[in-house]
């Protein structure tokens, strides 16, 4: 057993501040993934044609506790493999391994969105959108910073003037005060508008779904929109009155977002492969759902 095992089962409380999740919450996971991990292996021992019997080779030095914690130790925090496998005992290449096997199982446990969950489902995916449609849904981005790129143009396509900075950009739609994250588009380019974004994604909703956004999706009748400043002019104070009430309602995801990065892996630099940035910021959105209470097994 790990350091940080031994001390997250003799201070459960103290597991949100270390994982991001809570201590209940972590023991749910970790027996949903163990199945799915005992699956995959079964699958894998149907496809092999065996010359040598199964059980040879090297013990893991880890329990597969162990190494989930490992994983989401990583996402939470954002330590170098190297260190990561000094905190665990065991070599850097084998906390890369580990991490990168057990993120892929961890993001087929935690869907990131609503209709993520409900995507294998159509009949299910049609009730949830007509429901959803009686609702007035946030919308807001945010962006990541990437590692530069090597090559020139591929540089180009992702520096974002706003942040002035390569960047990914990214776009969550939630349901009214942050209860679920109805859905997720992750990995956009960063210089992307959120207007753009926001298009690409609306064909996942019913014509009738109503939206509420900042000024930055100027141009839709679907999203309810601050009032903008006229050139040299006022606004009225009706106009701020309507501004003041629509930034509460707006603010549900901001808080989300904020949740969000308290994943380090989506707050700081993206330092892995540019490949798998959608993958594990999608495990990142399933670990929020797990942390607000809207994911339940």
């Amino acid at each position: 057993m790990s350091l940080i095992l031994d001390t997250l089962k003799k201070k459960p409380k103290e597991a949100k501040r270390l994982l991001g999740i809570s201590y209940e919450q972590f023991n749910q996971l970790v027996y949903l993934v163990k199945q799915l991990h005992q699956d995959q292996i079964e699958f894998k021992e149907q496809q092999k044609i065996r010359i040598i019997g199964a059980g040879g080779g090297n013990k893991p030095k880890l329990s597969i506790q162990d190494q989930i914690l490992l994983t989401i130790i990583y996402l939470r925090h954002n330590p170098t493999f190297q260190m990561l496998g000094i905190q665990f005992g065991v070599s850097e290449s084998t906390a890369h391994y580990t991490f990168h096997y057990w993120q892929s199982i961890l993001e087929q446990a935690l869907p990131p969105s609503i209709l993520e969950q409900v995507k294998k489902c159509p009949s299910e995916e049609e009730w949830i959108k007509e429901i959803i449609a009686s609702l007035e849904l946030i919308v807001d981005s945010w962006e990541s910073n990437r590692e530069r790129p090597g090559d020139y143009q591929e540089q180009k396509s992702c520096y974002s003037g706003k942040k002035k900075n390569h960047t990914y950009k990214n776009q969550a739609i939630i349901l009214p005060k942050g209860e679920d994250i109805v859905d997720v588009v992750l990995g956009e380019l960063g210089p992307k508008s959120d207007i753009s974004i926001w298009r690409k994604s609306q064909t996942k909703f019913l014509r009738a779904q109503k939206f509420r956004g900042d000024k930055g999706y100027v141009g839709e009748a679907q999203i309810e929109r601050p009032h903008k400043k006229p050139p040299k002019g006022e606004l009225t104070k009706n106009q701020k009155t309507e501004n003041t009430e629509s930034a509460k309602q707006r603010i549900y995801v901001e808080h989300i977002i904020r949740v969000v990065k308290i994943f380090r892996v989506a707050e700081s630099r993206f330092r892995l492969n540019s490949q798998k940035y959608s993958s594990v910021m999608s495990t990142v959105c399933g670990l929020v759902r797990l942390r607000i209470g809207a994911l339940i097994f």
